[in-house]
């Protein structure tokens, strides 16, 4: 495949052209076209690497989009040559991935972060796994990868509180059908996957496949484990209470897109 030509704006769209054993039936079938959603802001460092490492996939048919938030760096220069397209969007995880959502071809979407890398036959995992358990939606198992002796804990406590909620995170790379994406991630600056999961578990529970994806402790790391841990419940609570998305985003030392 031909990488992108130029750097696009969102609104320039085109048209739209082992699982695990404890996957669960839902009504719907299995598209076959997938697309990998990628939101960036500054992450020059590591884009080339997180893009080559989807390069056999891309040589299987899977489209890859990269959609920057404005990054200051060289971003965007790294990721064009080895994307299919790199597009420019407002900042905010919710608005990058419905941006790309909109110019992707795919019939599925992935939605991956920059620092978590699929298993190498994620495709076949999803389609076949879609197709065959007839959900609309699912997400992987997670791995975390870093020094720290809780990580193993942290992530199966992850997995677990997945498969009993039917709530899937980002880090766990969610993916569904067209169909079931239908209006896209609220534009809120944070738990825009819980807020997601929610809304997509009114279709059905989501497939989740045992194979895992590997994601970086590099936050954890950098803020410190346990107190993230904390602060993650928190948050999570907060939001479920009710409390403003925007203040929660403060306090995760995020700073919101002005509207």
């Amino acid at each position: 495949m031909n990488a992108a030509k130029k750097v696009e704006r969102a609104g320039e769209a085109r048209p739209r052209s082992s699982l695990s054993s404890d996957v669960v039936s839902c009504p719907q079938t299995a598209p076959s076209k997938l697309s990998v959603i990628i939101p960036v802001l500054d992450e020059a460092d590591g884009i080339a690497q997180a893009l080559t490492a989807l390069a056999p996939m891309r040589a299987r048919g899977v489209e890859v989009v990269v959609v920057d938030g404005g990054s200051r760096d060289r971003t965007v220069e790294r990721a064009r040559p080895l994307a299919d397209r790199v597009i420019v969007a407002p900042r905010g995880r919710g608005a990058q991935m419905n941006a790309g959502a909109a110019v992707a071809a795919g019939t599925t979407l992935l939605f991956l972060h920059v620092d978590t890398r699929l298993p190498d036959d994620a495709d076949r995992l999803i389609v076949e796994g879609l197709a065959g358990s007839g959900c609309a939606w699912g997400r992987f198992d997670v791995r975390i990868v870093g020094l720290h002796p809780l990580f193993p804990l942290i992530a199966a406590m992850m997995n677990l509180r997945s498969r009993l909620t039917g709530i899937a995170t980002g880090d766990q790379a969610m993916f569904m059908s067209r169909e079931a994406f239908a209006a896209g991630f609220p534009d809120i600056p944070l738990m825009e996957d819980i807020a997601m999961s929610k809304h997509l578990k009114r279709l059905g529970r989501p497939l989740c496949i045992a194979s895992s994806v590997v994601t970086s402790g590099r936050r954890w790391e950098r803020h410190g484990v346990l107190r993230t841990i904390l602060l993650m419940w928190r948050l999570r609570f907060a939001y479920l209470m009710g409390a403003d998305p925007a203040r929660l985003a403060r306090s995760y030392g995020y700073a919101p897109r002005q509207s």
